[in-house]
């Protein structure tokens, strides 16, 4: 009996720990992070994939991207007992301290950019670590400057697809920085919709990342809208430029159109519930267009 009650409380405890890993490497977006670099390597790759270099260039993404978004936590633990909707992450709540988060980032951090190291080359190496760079240490400050931390944080958010392609083919190429195009302007109505959805929160810590003074109102809804119709166009030049089909062009105007919608309708009541659906239309917008244009490759 006791030797049960031990292998439970062992169990436990171990799945406490994967919780609060979970939650410092911020699984959902590291694994966004390492699906973008996935399908920027595929894009680019010509001939047979080699299936071991891309499983370890997505973990290695994955890793370092779990490495910022802990750094990043660590810097704004102070920040985050003021919000809800981040009171209860690990370290707030004193699950993990802040020397155990910071060993968990450098573990993550380094043993990611060992295996990109190792597996792709230096260029992807060097790029993957001036994302965790810029995110963790320029991006993460300037949330409680101005809305310029978008600007700056949508750097190292577009990376990845053109992380894929440099490992694939050694080189940043017109068709790598159209990749990087498409995933920068998409996170301008991505981050101001999440920023307008968690503005009650954002306020109570000090981060200003709406445009137009931070005010939920029609200017800044239009300039949402401004950065949503430009991805109408970047959309196509993958087709435009041989990289994919006519059938994933069709499929980024149909989600364009449809994402370009919701901007219309923010404009049109600039309502917490329209901003909400912009949010999730964010969401679906990227992985539904950049699986198809995987599914379309030329």
């Amino acid at each position: 009996m006791l030797a049960a009650n031990t292998s439970k409380s062992q169990a436990v405890v171990v799945a406490d720990y994967l919780k609060i890993l979970a939650e410092l490497l911020k699984f959902r977006l590291s694994f966004l992070v390492a699906f973008s670099s996935a399908f920027g390597y595929l894009l680019a790759m010509q001939g047979p994939v080699q299936w071991g270099q891309i499983i370890m260039l997505s973990l290695g993404g994955f890793l370092v991207s779990g490495a910022a978004t802990t750094i990043n936590q660590v810097l704004e633990r102070d920040y985050d007992r003021l919000m809800k909707r981040t009171m209860n992450r690990p370290i707030p709540t004193g699950r993990v301290s802040i020397q155990e988060a910071l060993m968990i980032a450098a573990v993550a951090g380094g043993i990611g950019l060992v295996l990109l190291t190792l597996y792709t080359n230096v260029l992807t190496t060097a790029l993957s670590a001036l994302s965790l760079l810029l995110y963790s240490f320029v991006y993460t400050p300037m949330k409680r400057v101005g809305p310029i931390a978008v600007l700056i944080g949508a750097f190292p958010g577009a990376l990845p697809p053109l992380l894929g392609w440099t490992a694939a083919t050694g080189a940043i190429s017109t068709e790598a920085l159209i990749l990087f195009g498409i995933q920068f302007v998409w996170q301008f109505p991505h981050f101001w919709a999440i920023a307008w959805v968690a503005d009650e929160d954002y306020k109570r810590a000090g981060f200003k990342l709406l445009p137009q003074g931070g005010q939920k109102d029609l200017r800044t809804a239009i300039q949402i809208m401004s950065y949503t119709l430009f991805l109408l166009p970047l959309g196509l030049l993958p087709t435009k430029l041989g990289i994919t089909g006519i059938n994933s062009a069709l499929v980024a105007t149909i989600c364009g159109v449809l994402f370009l919608f919701q901007t219309f309708t923010l404009m049109k009541d600039c309502s917490q519930k329209s901003a909400l659906r912009l949010m999730f239309g964010s969401f679906i917008y990227l992985p539904v267009v950049q699986i198809a244009y995987l599914l379309d490759k030329v």
